[in-house]
């Protein structure tokens, strides 16, 4: 649905959405700054000694960063032509959820820390300073891992099946008198040892015990290194079709325009660095 650009409703859309425009891209700088300032308010009132001296203060702060940021979601709601597409859409996910902990505070008394979310809000730096590298190899780290979910998942699944064996292995070896007191005990133990992270928290008295132990610290480090090794194949694999392709996506709007083209013909956005 196309919107009248002499309309409010669309005035509101070149200056919330129109990153490529000159008030829009005021627009999105301010907000990038408010964004910050919000997320520091909420650290700060973290620190047990600011928030007994400066509670009402910096609480006051957040919830009119929080009515800042609702309105502007109600605005790029009602400025966007499909409405369903910016709310189901990955910044728009974003945008509501950078809102929602302060509302729940209702029943959930510190549930507002978790506003932190909306620095996820400072993504959208990319496009307002037009850095289409970051944007671009980006886009091609989001291909490699949906490409690789699929892998990843299966490697996933033997990581479970294996840190439940070696759990109940090392339940029966070293048994209760040792801290191994269940077998969901002894499967957070594979899991932090299998990680090479280590917490020292539980660990093996018993010689057979610490054989596994270090088994399975070894096979850590390899274990390690799949995950990497799938999502690189696969943007090494990513990158000759990108090289290829005859068309360039703009990244301001996502409509094809051919390589040669240096703007987009349909919001003139700048497709080459």
């Amino acid at each position: 649905m196309a919107i009248d650009r002499n309309s409010l409703r669309g005035k509101l859309f070149i200056i919330i959405f129109g990153a490529h425009t000159r008030r829009g891209r005021q627009f999105d700088l301010i907000l990038l700054w408010v964004i910050l300032i919000s997320v520091l308010v909420v650290c700060l009132e973290s620190v047990p000694s600011i928030r007994m001296k400066y509670h009402p203060e910096l609480y006051g702060l957040e919830m009119f960063f929080t009515l800042v940021f609702s309105l502007e979601y109600i605005l790029r709601l009602y400025s966007h032509p499909k409405p369903l597409k910016y709310f189901f859409s990955f910044f728009g996910i974003i945008d509501l959820l950078s809102i929602i902990p302060f509302y729940l505070t209702v029943i959930l008394p510190d549930g507002h820390f978790l506003v932190t979310i909306r620095i996820l809000r400072l993504l959208r730096v990319f496009r307002i300073l037009k850095l289409t590298s970051f944007v671009h190899h980006a886009h091609v780290l989001k291909t490699a891992i949906i490409a690789s979910l699929q892998k990843i998942t299966v490697f996933m699944l033997t990581i479970v099946a294996l840190v439940l064996i070696i759990g109940t292995i090392m339940y029966v070896v070293e048994g209760e008198q040792h801290g191994f007191t269940s077998i969901p005990q002894s499967i957070y133990w594979a899991i932090v040892t299998i990680t090479t992270v280590g917490y020292g928290d539980l660990t093996p008295q018993t010689p057979l015990g610490q054989v596994i132990s270090s088994v399975v610290m070894i096979m850590g480090y390899a274990i390690i290194a799949v995950p990497t090794g799938i999502v690189t194949v696969e943007m090494s694999r990513s990158q000759p079709i990108s090289k290829r392709r005859n068309s360039v996506e703009c990244l301001s709007c996502g409509k094809e325009m051919p390589m040669n083209a240096n703007y987009c013909s349909n919001c003139g956005h700048q497709l080459h660095d």
